[in-house]
């Protein structure tokens, strides 16, 4: 173990590193390493090192050679300055020095979020070179207007923002009660320090009671890129239809394309069949064939830059904000039934087993056999076909299926992280109200796409790394050894036990699902589960993935809606020379720019759509306060506890002052607020009875009465740790609790 001072040393010189980068520049292993996680947490905690990012550390006050900044002040000439987002005053303000950037990015101003290089100058002083702007900052508010007492506000849609702006002048008299508007906080300083501060409009746009104001704010909320630029749709209606030029015919192949019923876009198709082979009886062949986006997204376009700036299509219950014009999107990109497209191909040999054997791609010309649901697929393979299936099912469907069921044995040998997630699905009326919010059923059609996709991004993967040619990887670390002794203790409650010592393996994890099933604990065990996971990322070093439980792997299958999956095609065409268009060096210098960049599109493309689909639940509920729901608590806080209904998913907050009239103390190794005088306590995991007394659309915020009673004492629980007492039978600090909720998790493979 290196002492603090080597330790020291060696982060001021890397300017910004890791846990991981530090344990393997000093080879510790093991124990060690947590050593060394507990050496990085108390320097933290004395002021020496700052924190970057989700596990990033720098010496405190030190800057990284590029980071995420916010305009937060302007000096009397002018001048810009920055400061590192999330820094808070860890880190200095810096000067925004004018670029030549600007020209493409535009100049920025007060409250922008922007990407900025940190230059130290000759003087020694700091700049930010301005890369690209990313947005607004906290300095910008998407509020609604309120009129009262000669006075116009604007309040945040934004839970966690609390800042509400008093608007005066032309600014007020442009604006109507319930406007959704822009505002900046003022530049000037307040003459009062409580209350509105003082704000400037931006932009008006739209009303709070449109049914589709839930995706309008999510989007303006959270900085997703719309539309796109007349040079970027006239080069996508420039470009040409595919010809079989350069390319391998596969138009005889009869693939077929398997999507949600209401998918937007259809850029997979599959096709099996038995292997001929002699060699690999009992084997099967089995073709997954994308849209070839790379052919008409070219490096330098203004396509291609647009596209990566957008990073990923955003997809919300009544819209999508696609990566790619219309014209791409759903036509020439899309495997349209009966149309000739241009593809990615890659033909997969499994044997008996279900252990892939062999693989190849081509660069091909295809002609999609059927567009059909998942729903239909499977009611085909279920005995209940219709005219579309009906031909389909011997010639086609039957041979997916087998090949499904081999390559299943290799799957279930494999063993990825089996965690159930249940997703649900809002369906809009044509006016855009909610009519129904519905679960989505999980069906054999969906594991059977998944798992063909999964192998061809296997297949991408090594292929690359046998040609030697770099891409960018989807990788997902391990749980951390802190998030497995919160799960052991969280078991221990419920009386299952989980040796905290041994590794973090997906065998572990599937046998504790699998031993809770059915059981009363089934959904709550489920649950920590997934909250003990890491998020996956982008990142162009590989260190495998640790959900799916494979040792290289990287997203091929989705580039109409995935910059990371365009980057892998243009990487193929460079390693395996089919064409011009293939990946470039400046490319490959920028690769870890890049794997950051889409990284942070896709928490951006997450966190909106599920703000959006949150404003949409709490609009459907709103009709419904007063009503009494069964539910289930996935949150327990200091503050109060989440309770997640069980017909529609919703998540709402019952405070703690309306639990009762003693004390609760928070004891956060057992997960429960457990009362201070009796003893009763309600724990993560139980269910309960409430009743909505709030529901906010235009926050997404469900406010919940508590009906149930607490379980009683446990004489044989162990004794709470000692936290922050909090006091019931009133509103804590007399706030208002409305619209606090807990965000979900979000983890995409």
């Amino acid at each position: 173990m290196p002492s603090r001072e080597v330790l020291a040393a060696y982060i001021r010189d890397a300017g910004q590193t890791d846990v991981t980068e530090i344990a393997k520049h000093f080879g510790l292993k093991g124990a060690d390493r947590r050593g060394l996680r507990v050496m990085l947490k108390a320097m933290q905690g004395d002021g020496a090192l700052g924190k970057r990012g989700r596990r990033g550390v720098a010496e405190a006050g030190a800057l990284p050679p590029v980071g995420v900044a916010d305009v937060t002040e302007r000096d009397v000439d002018g001048d810009l300055f920055v400061r590192l987002t999330g820094a808070g005053g860890d880190t200095p303000l810096v000067r925004l020095s004018p670029d030549k950037a600007e020209k493409i990015a535009g100049a920025p101003g007060l409250g922008d979020r922007v990407l900025v290089r940190f230059v130290r100058m000759e003087d020694g002083e700091v700049e930010a070179k301005l890369i690209k702007r990313l947005g607004s900052s906290t300095t910008k508010i998407l509020g609604v207007i309120r009129k009262a007492r000669k006075e116009t506000r604007v309040e945040p849609v934004d839970r966690k923002v609390k800042d509400v702006l008093l608007l005066t002048g032309q600014d007020a008299e442009k604006v109507k009660d319930g406007d959704l508007v822009v505002a900046q906080l003022g530049v000037g300083h307040p003459s009062h320090r409580y209350g509105p501060k003082p704000g400037m409009l931006l932009e008006i746009v739209g009303r709070e009671d449109q049914p589709r104001a839930a995706s309008l704010i999510a989007i303006h909320a959270h900085g997703i890129p719309t539309g796109f630029p007349t040079e970027v749709e006239e080069e996508a209606e420039a470009a040409p239809a595919p010809t079989l030029k350069n390319r391998t015919d596969l138009r005889d192949l009869p693939l077929v394309t398997i999507d949600p019923v209401d998918a937007r876009d259809h850029d997979d198709a599959v096709y099996a069949q038995p292997d001929t082979d002699p060699s690999n009886e009992g084997g099967h062949v089995v073709w997954v064939a994308i849209a070839d986006v790379a052919a008409y997204v070219r490096n330098g376009t203004a396509l291609d830059r647009t596209a990566w700036d957008k990073g990923n299509s955003v997809y919300f219950p009544d819209r999508v904000e696609p990566m790619l014009p219309e014209r791409l999107s759903a036509g020439l990109c899309s495997l349209v039934q009966g149309q000739d497209r241009a593809c990615m191909a890659v033909e997969m040999r499994f044997d008996r087993s279900g252990r892939k054997i062999g693989h190849r791609f081509v660069r091909g010309l295809m002609r999609s056999a059927a567009k059909l649901s998942y729903e239909q697929a499977q009611a085909a393979i279920d005995g209940e076909p219709d005219d579309a299936t009906g031909p389909l099912l011997d010639p086609i469907l039957r041979p997916l299926w087998a090949a499904y069921d081999t390559m299943k044995i290799g799957r279930e040998a494999r063993s990825p992280l089996e965690i159930e997630s249940e997703e649900r699905r809002i369906k809009l009326s044509p006016e855009g109200e909610v009519i129904s919010i519905e679960k989505r059923k999980s069906l054999p059609a969906h594991k059977l796409i998944e798992e063909m996709m999964i192998q061809a991004n296997v297949c991408a993967a090594e292929t690359l790394e046998q040609k030697k040619t770099p891409l960018i990887y989807r990788i997902h670390d391990a749980p951390s050894q802190e998030k497995l002794f919160s799960l052991g203790d969280f078991l221990s409650t419920i009386a299952i036990k989980w040796s905290k010592g041994e590794p973090a393996t997906t065998k572990r994890f599937n046998h504790l699902l699998a031993e809770t099933r059915g059981g009363q604990h089934a959904e709550i065990v489920n649950e920590v589960v997934l909250r003990t996971q890491m998020q996956a990322i982008y990142s162009p070093d590989n260190i495998g993935h640790f959900g799916i439980n494979l040792s290289r792997y990287a997203h091929f299958t989705s580039p109409i809606r995935r910059y990371a999956d365009l980057m892998v095609h243009r990487a193929l065409i460079r390693a395996l020379k089919l064409g011009d268009d293939g990946l470039s060096d400046v490319e490959v210098t920028r690769m870890t720019e890049t794997a950051e960049h889409i990284t942070m599109c896709e928490r951006r493309a997450m966190a909106a759509e599920r703000d959006a689909t949150d404003r949409y639940v709490a609009a459907f509920l709103a009709d419904s306060q007063g009503a009494e729901f069964e539910g289930r608590i996935t949150g327990v806080t200091r503050f109060g506890l989440f309770v997640r209904l069980e017909d529609t998913g919703a998540d709402g907050l019952v405070p703690v002052s309306s639990l009762g009239s003693e004390y609760f103390v928070h004891d956060d190794r057992t997960h429960a607020l457990v009362g201070e005088r009796t003893g009763a306590r309600w724990r993560l995991g139980a269910r309960v009875r409430v009743r909505l007394l709030e529901a906010t659309p235009v926050t997404g915020g469900l406010l919940f009465e508590m009906l149930s009673e607490a379980e009683p004492a446990d004489p044989n629980a162990p004794r709470a740790r000692l936290g922050v007492r909090q006091r019931t039978g009133g509103r804590p600090g007399g706030g208002k609790p409305s619209g606090v909720k807990r965000g979900k998790s979000g983890r995409g493979r």
